[in-house]
């Protein structure tokens, strides 16, 4: 892992936790060639509004922090499950119910899987 993919995913862990975001995983897929990227970072929010002040955040923070902007980000007509692609870190921000359907963490169980404890 580069360090600016390292920098980028403790920004985007940070914007994510300024806005209370739990049960936070990096996903490093950086070894597995048929993924979309070289990683995810997964959080939850309690509520689509949460789900959307976090997505907020993390943009804001990246932003600010290391000047970059997302190349895409979709989700925020229902805010159920928000993605922000950063390129080479693709961000999902679920509700409770979206993030166990889709259980994001097995399906890609190959990979090295980071949990971030939660701050509270």
């Amino acid at each position: 892992m580069t360090e600016n993919n390292k920098q980028l995913i403790q920004a985007i862990i940070e914007g994510i936790q300024e806005k209370k975001g739990r049960d936070i995983v990096h996903v490093d897929l950086s070894r597995i060639e048929t993924a979309a990227a070289p990683g995810f970072v997964i959080a939850t929010g309690a509520s689509p509004m949460q789900v959307d002040a976090i997505a907020d955040s993390v943009r804001e923070y990246v932003e600010k922090k290391l000047g970059q902007r997302p190349f895409n980000y979709d989700g925020y007509q229902n805010s159920q499950w928000i993605i922000i692609d950063y390129g080479s870190v693709f961000v999902h921000v679920f509700i409770p119910e979206f993030r166990d359907r889709y259980n994001l963490e097995q399906l890609w169980a190959d990979a090295t899987l980071t949990t971030i404890p939660n701050l509270d």
